[in-house]
């Protein structure tokens, strides 16, 4: 299973250990990854994702999963995330289009 945040995108960086002599080797940045289950008020269902600490805190922010999905671009989002993004507009659609 890839490290891979389903929301951001956000992956493994890589960058140097550097010692006291300054010697460089290579070594990887992990992204910190939570199992979370998230509650999607258009649906009425919990989704369970895998998410970075700095992408729960960004769908926190924008004011819950369905909000963060509709705004956040495709390019970013896991394949299970934009089939979630998909069901959350259809479901959107009717009420935006009443209103």
């Amino acid at each position: 299973m890839s490290r891979i945040c389903e929301l951001t995108g956000k992956g493994r960086q890589v960058g140097h250990n550097v010692s006291h002599a300054n010697n460089k080797t290579k070594r990887t940045f992990l992204p910190n990854l939570q199992n979370v289950t998230l509650i999607s008020d258009a649906l009425g269902t919990s989704v369970r994702l895998r998410v970075s600490t700095h992408g729960l805190r960004s769908v926190e922010h924008v004011g819950g999963l369905d909000n963060w999905l509709v705004k956040t671009s495709d390019d970013q989002l896991s394949l299970r995330a934009r089939r979630l993004k998909r069901e959350v507009k259809k479901k959107l659609a009717p009420v935006e289009a009443a209103a």
